[in-house]
């Protein structure tokens, strides 16, 4: 697989939540939507499958009022960048596990930068042998391709070549809540924040997302495992946190925990 850089960035206009956790999408295939700052219920584009799709949640609007988060935390970087510019080699704790999960969740679309460079280099850098092949490699590639063109579609953009002017799609994490940890797999829910605009001058928009995943120990780093997402999804069922932003009271109420950016 070319390697490739990759920028690192990472629910109101529709065509956001049509973008937001896309890369990741393809790879686990559980995350939940809600609507975004003024937004309406979002459309089906994520789901218990890589090829399903949601139930729209309902609407979400930030209070106006800020409630300080109960829990903070500042995740570990990793000990360094590879060929596709995404951080890779870090520590074996909890917070190790997650940081990764989060540097998998952390994503751009702007300028000429695109889906599949971004879906393909989370692959390469983050996915566990165990699910590795070259069909699945093709899978991922073809569904990042139709992610592309239906984006694209809702931002008025042509197939090819850069986004409108100003446009951009940038998602990224912003709290987690654990469900399992061992020295060798830790699962856990991570809230992520898309902010997204159509073209420079359009309203830039937020939505936000919870997506279950897991990391397990493997050749000295965290790699994204599947198979332990599908265990996390099963014993998780009807547990799922509320999706709440920073701030508001039922961020605390719903047990996530903040971040800190990293020194």
């Amino acid at each position: 697989m070319a390697r490739m850089s990759r920028t690192k960035l990472n629910r109101a206009a529709m065509w956001a939540a049509g973008g937001t956790a896309i890369a990741v999408l393809a790879l686990t295939g559980y995350a939940v939507f809600d609507g975004g700052d003024g937004s309406a219920a979002p459309p089906d584009e994520a789901g218990g499958s890589p090829s399903a799709g949601p139930s729209p949640g309902p609407s979400y609007s930030t209070p106006q009022e800020w409630t300080e988060p109960e829990r903070w935390a500042v995740l570990p970087r990793g000990k360094e960048t590879d060929g596709n510019g995404n951080e890779v080699g870090f520590p074996r704790s909890t917070e190790g596990a997650v940081a990764m999960l989060a540097s998998v969740n952390t994503t751009v679309v702007e300028g000429d930068r695109t889906l599949v460079e971004e879906q393909l280099g989370i692959y390469d850098s983050y996915l566990s042998a165990a699910r590795r092949s070259e069909d699945y490699a093709e899978r991922i590639e073809l569904q990042a391709r139709e992610r592309e063109k239906d984006l694209r579609r809702r931002m008025g953009a042509d197939v090819d070549g850069p986004l409108p002017q100003g446009a951009y799609l940038r998602s990224y994490v912003v709290g987690f809540q654990v469900v399992e940890e061992s020295p060798g797999e830790v699962s856990g829910w991570l809230l992520g924040r898309t902010v997204a605009r159509g073209n420079e001058r359009a309203q830039e928009s937020t939505t936000y997302t919870r997506t279950l995943m897991a990391a397990v120990w493997e050749g000295g780093d965290w790699k994204l495992s599947l198979d332990g997402t599908a265990r996390a999804a099963q014993q998780a069922k009807g547990e799922e946190p509320g999706i709440a932003a920073p701030g508001d009271a039922a961020f605390n109420e719903a047990g996530w925990t903040a971040l800190r950016e990293a020194s």
